[in-house]
């Protein structure tokens, strides 16, 4: 309804409000960090933060070091203290005792925040503000400011937030992209702008992560470990660099994905200041708390942090060998590990030479099935979803790639999850409900699922699944021809499909907007897993337009083992 749909919107506006603050404040606060007289005026000052306007008794919090800062304490503060709120229901001793534990918590991630950081987070953020301001003022240049309404203002501030995110560099790029996938965190306008979001880092010069590989290396030299790197990157992201090389001690192909230099120090930084500000926020004005904004700000603080150890992504591939081996499956395959070449910043992998699985001449010169090479991927993903220790989370056709002798390889286990017993039993209700067209099933495994504290018209919701899942049955793919001509005059035509992730992303927002209408929230975890879903649908109307693959026995049989043998002690799905 109306009020859910605002409320989700004002979480949205105060996160944009917050992530600016964090960024703001992070950067000027860590330049004036503890041994700056900027701040302190000296190394042994020892200020005096009060939550009040007029002096009162103070108890110092302490540190390794001796009293940092000094906190309003004691039953005067309490009896005087005004409401911060005016909706405020916590009593002054409360506010006190909650004030006391924010500043004790700025005070530690001010201590962890390396001066010079702090000065090129500012530097940066100065810079993006008033570039994102100029664009804004370019944006309603020639209309009078009684003139700009709020429904104008609401208009432009998702792609207003995106360019700013953009400009602030890597820590908020991360951040966009989990905005774009998390439609059931919210509003379908910045879900769809931020799927824009752009990934335009600076390539790092090859002399810096040489210095990178050598330090992760040890004692060994570079040139005693690896023939060759190439030094023109294959890809460059906000977080690491990848680069072709010869493994010296095998002579195979490799892959290394290097951690670009002070990107951690970057991320730890903004990150903490992001959490400390919405912590902020809701301290100031407690009705916040119900938007959750703190503790989504901690979830994605957790997950952008994990990311930087590529140890993690390295276990996720070898779960996930592990699983293939297990379950006898030789189809499909995953890049090797090279444990003696990795470390928490390098990743050393086998090469792999493929296309994605999208292009339609590389499938149709690799397999002779191209209808049984997209089952053996599909039915691949699906038994991990429920049989392995976490599931590729990623599926995008550049993840999937139909190889030479015509096995597929999943790549970039950077985004995995786990999945609950109870969204399981969704996944199979839906799966279940879909292939027999029962859809008061699949409305059914939605409510299960769902978070509602109101009577769902199951019929109704029923019906109006019916219409999205023919909406969805009847959207065709786009193919893309490209003419190209050889040396020799030869002319060649090739064919990619179109798979949109905004079209994918309209249609999950169109599943959580259905949702909404019958006050049903649908977990991340769930939506993550439904968009891997829809990527699947998309290939199978590209490789397969006949096939319906959950009538399929071969797809069948693997579900039905599953719901068998499945464990019942797993998580919920954890995106990292």
């Amino acid at each position: 309804d109306t009020r859910r749909i605002r409320g989700a919107m004002v979480r949205t506006m105060a996160v944009g409000l917050v992530v600016a603050m964090g960024c703001l404040c992070g950067g000027v606060t860590g330049f004036a960090g503890p041994r700056s007289p900027v701040l302190w005026g000296s190394t042994k000052a020892q200020p005096s933060i009060s939550l009040r306007s007029r002096p009162v008794p103070s108890r110092p919090l302490s540190s390794s070091s001796g009293p940092i800062m000094q906190v309003a304490s004691g039953s005067r503060a309490a009896d005087t203290l005004p409401n911060i709120n005016l909706g405020d229901t916590r009593t002054p001793e409360e506010v006190v005792r909650e004030g006391r534990e924010l500043v004790q918590e700025g005070v530690q991630v001010l201590l962890q925040t390396p001066p010079q950081i702090g000065l090129r987070r500012t530097l940066l953020a100065a810079r993006a503000g008033l570039l994102t301001a100029r664009d804004v003022a370019r944006t309603f240049q020639g209309k009078q400011l009684a003139d700009i309404t709020q429904k104008d203002l609401e208009k432009e501030l998702p792609s207003t937030l995106r360019a700013l995110f953009e400009r602030l560099g890597p820590t908020y790029i991360k951040l966009g992209q989990f905005i774009a996938s998390s439609p059931t965190l919210f509003p379908a306008a910045y879900v769809e702008e931020f799927q824009k979001c752009l990934d335009n880092t600076e390539t790092i010069p090859f002399e810096r992560i040489k210095r990178i590989v050598q330090a992760e290396l040890g004692t060994r030299k570079i040139d005693d470990v690896f023939s060759s790197i190439d030094p023109v990157p294959l890809a460059t992201a906000s977080i690491a660099q990848v680069h072709a090389a010869t493994l010296k001690r095998t002579g195979e192909d490799v892959v290394i994905k290097v951690q670009k230099p002070g990107v951690g120090d970057v991320l730890g930084v903004d990150l903490s200041f992001l959490l400390m500000a919405t912590k902020t926020l809701e301290f100031l004005n407690p009705e916040l708390k119900r938007l959750s904004l703190a503790n989504i700000a901690e979830d994605i603080r957790n997950t952008m942090l994990e990311e930087l150890d590529f140890r993690k992504e390295a276990n996720n591939m070898r779960d996930f060998q592990t699983f293939l081996t297990s379950s006898n499956i030789d189809k499909v395959v995953v890049p090797f590990v090279f444990a003696e070449e990795s470390s928490e910043r390098l990743l050393t992998m086998t090469r792999m030479y493929g296309r994605p699985l999208t292009d339609l001449e590389a499938i149709a010169s690799y397999s002779s099935d191209p209808e049984a090479t997209l089952l053996n991927a599909l039915n691949t993903w699906m038994m991990s979803v429920a049989a392995c220790k976490s599931f590729h989370a990623d599926v995008h056709a550049g993840n999937l790639l139909v190889l030479e002798n015509g096995k597929v390889a999943f790549i970039d286990f950077g985004i995995v999850g786990t999945i609950s017993p109870k969204t399981w039993a969704a996944v199979e209700g839906l799966a279940r409900g879909l292939a027999d067209q029962d859809y008061n099933m699949m409305a059914m495994a939605l409510v299960q699922l769902g978070a509602t504290s109101d009577e769902v018209d199951t019929a109704a919701f029923a019906r109006d699944l019916r219409e999205l899942v023919q909406k969805v049955e009847t959207l065709d793919v786009d193919v893309l021809l490209t003419a190209d001509q050889s040396v020799t005059g030869e002319r060649t035509v090739s064919a990619q499909v179109l798979t949109d992730d905004q079209e994918v992303t309209r249609i999950l927002l169109d599943v959580v907007a259905l949702g909404q209408e019958y006050g049903i929230k649908f977990p991340r975890d769930f939506g993550l897993l439904l968009k891997q879903v829809l990527y699947f649908d998309r290939y199978t109307k590209l490789l397969a337009p006949t096939l319906e693959p959950l009538n399929d026995s071969r797809l069948q049989d693997s579900l039905e083992a599953l719901s068998r043998d499945r464990p019942n002690d797993a998580t919920d799905v954890q995106a990292w």
